[in-house]
């Protein structure tokens, strides 16, 4: 087998996978992809029929992000002959005194000349009588928000990596990363590789990673979940009559048509406690759950069924959420990737973004504002803020 090449990726779930892929674009055989677990695996971040995928955002860089997550989408979807990108149209839902500006969201939209609509409550009721909201509540509504789904995703990365001839390994634990010179030794199970470049995309798991630098960074990890509501009124909630939704407030909501499962999915974002990947459980958190079906009984009723599932998975949260896409201070070779959460949506781009920092030494994508050296990230305790 071969254990010598130029570049290898850290962990195969959504961004691990977007690197690998886009690396063996340019690199083929030369590409390594090493995950713990099997391939698909629920124990991370990155698995389960949707995500949300949106140009709606709180900054001008995060919009201009999503532009490019479009197009890198419609590259492996044309690569990989495979429709993966669902457009339902997104809904982001502000009441009286919601604690995420509304102008945040304009403001940026309006900067990147990304076309939006604004919505007072009737207009939304109108449109989509699914929702029962009170006067008061306001709306943007971005006509391309949609599914990525997650899964489908994933293995469309992964299979086209492969295809242009990289090799991925699954259940191959990292035991230990050795730094020597300029390239790395990297033992996994009982095998040692070398490589060049480093990727390490190992969400709950980087801490562990870092540590064979020296280095720790200040990083949340949390439990969360989505539940799946058998909703009685099916074709109400079909991808092309329902959009998905955000509810821009602390606690804050979201959800999906049906899609995946015969029943509406929704959850509460950053609403799970503080875990490590030893003390997670895949338990549902009852309380978590309730307040996703008291949110569910009162705003969308015709999308209120019996429970499907709860299904968790776990959050790598940095303390401004804001990503980490960089190189190590002292090991420029060395790159890594935290998605803070909310990176599903952009997994191919940041693996092209990846693939050009260890191709190019740069990337033709703004990533400054993603620095792991930023002050926020050399504080020991430093302040947290998880709203977007």
């Amino acid at each position: 087998m071969k254990t010598s090449f130029e570049y290898i990726v850290i962990g195969l779930g959504g961004l691990g996978s977007g690197a690998a892929y886009w690396l063996s674009r340019r690199a083929g055989t030369e590409v390594l992809g090493i995950e713990q677990f099997e391939l698909g695996h629920i124990r991370g971040e990155s698995q389960d029929h949707s995500r949300i995928i949106r140009l709606s955002y709180h900054t001008p860089y995060y919009v201009e992000l999503a532009k490019q997550a479009y197009g890198a989408w419609n590259d492996l979807e044309k690569d990989a002959a495979e429709l993966l990108i669902v457009k339902t149209g997104g809904l982001d839902l502000w009441p009286s005194n919601a604690a995420i500006p509304m102008s945040d969201y304009e403001e940026s939209l309006t900067a990147c000349h990304v076309p939006f609509e604004k919505l007072e409550a009737a207009e939304i009721r109108h449109r989509f009588p699914q929702f029962q909201i009170e006067d008061e509540v306001h709306g943007i509504y971005q006509a391309d928000g949609g599914i990525a789904p997650a899964a489908k995703c994933n293995a469309a990365h992964q299979r086209m990596a492969r295809a242009h001839g990289a090799t991925l390994l699954e259940n191959t634990a990292v035991n230990s990363i050795r730094p020597t010179g300029e390239a790395f030794e990297v033992i996994a199970n009982t095998s040692t590789f070398r490589c060049q470049k480093l990727i390490i995309a190992g969400g709950p798991w980087s801490n562990r990673l870092l540590a064979n630098f020296g280095m720790q960074r200040p990083l949340t990890i949390t439990q969360e979940q989505v539940t799946y509501f058998s909703t009685p009124n099916l074709q109400e909630f079909a991808p092309d009559r329902f959009p998905v939704w955000i509810w821009m407030d602390e606690p804050s909501f979201y959800g999906f048509p049906v899609y995946g499962e015969a029943g509406i999915k929704a959850g509460q974002d950053c609403g799970g406690k503080e875990v490590t990947t030893e003390t997670r459980t895949f338990d549902p958190d009852l309380e978590a759950q309730q307040r996703v079906e008291n949110f569910v009984k009162q705003y969308l009723p015709a999308g209120y069924g019996p429970i499907l599932y709860t299904k968790s998975c776990l959050y790598t949260l940095t303390p401004d959420r804001d990503f980490i896409i960089d190189s190590l201070p002292d090991f420029p070779n060395c790159l890594i990737t935290i998605g803070a959460g909310h990176a599903f949506k952009f997994a191919s781009i940041i693996g092209k973004i990846l693939s050009e920092m260890a191709i190019d030494g740069k990337s033709t994508s703004a990533v400054r504002p993603f620095r792991i050296t930023r002050e926020i990230l050399e504080m020991e305790t430093p302040p947290h803020n998880f709203m977007i």
